[in-house]
């Protein structure tokens, strides 16, 4: 939930999410479209999708055992580098070394304030810094710390994005592909027609072929439903 949106979004959905869905076998087993309906409102819905689908694999392929290796994690559906070590790091506490927005702050303004290289700092740079850091910390408070020192740094008036060569600026929503896509799926959620949504007739077909493409809605007998 929380990759890509922020955490007061995600509070407000964890908790019913877990309580809809206690188990892995409780959420291997459920229907798409009620994973979906709970998930609604965190936007990026293929990650509701991707965790159905890591909770069937965990439960076949590993009778339903939470992985706490890297190389098996990492294969996981939806699951990258980050999330495979954020869940080592999280869920066991084993030691691995995080790089995210906060803790990339924080390191760029310790190691690389009063360098020569202002821009273009690559996280393989920062990798190192970070795993020597991690050693003999406890790894769970170490990264909350680290987390929570780059925010605050960030609320200091510390921004140290732009000088990441892995920035991206998130694209304006409004009226984006994801707007559209989200609005679609709150309409099939809710059983109501599409007949009225405030969009470009281009970008809706854009966004019907995308959910269609990621597996989130299915066409049956000439209307689209969640799959």
């Amino acid at each position: 939930m929380l990759q890509q949106t922020q955490v007061p979004r995600v509070i407000g959905k964890y908790k019913p999410f877990i309580k809809k869905f206690p188990t892995v076998k409780k959420l291997a087993g459920a229907k798409l479209a009620d994973v979906l309906k709970e998930w609604s409102g965190l936007g990026y819905n293929r990650r509701g999708k991707y965790l159905r689908d890591a909770a069937i694999e965990i439960l076949e392929r590993h009778k339903g055992k939470i992985l706490n290796v890297y190389s098996e994690l990492v294969e996981l559906p939806g699951v990258g580098d980050y999330t495979a070590k954020a869940v080592r790091v999280f869920a066991f506490n084993e030691p691995d070394a995080l790089i995210e927005t906060n803790i990339r702050t924080a390191f760029v303004h310790h190691f690389y304030s009063s360098v020569l290289q202002k821009t273009a700092i690559a996280d393989s740079k920062i990798l190192p810094l970070a795993i020597e850091a991690a050693k003999g910390q406890d790894q769970r408070e170490w990264h909350w710390a680290l987390m929570d020192y780059g925010a605050y740094l960030k609320r200091s008036g510390i921004r140290n994005n732009h000088r990441s060569a892995h920035y991206t600026k998130q694209s304006k929503f409004e009226g984006s592909l994801r707007q559209i896509r989200g609005a679609i799926l709150r309409e099939l959620h809710q059983e109501r027609t599409l007949v009225q949504l405030p969009f470009a007739k281009g970008k809706i077909q854009n966004a019907f072929a995308g959910l269609a493409r990621d597996g989130l809605i299915v066409r049956e007998k000439g209307k689209w439903q969640l799959a």
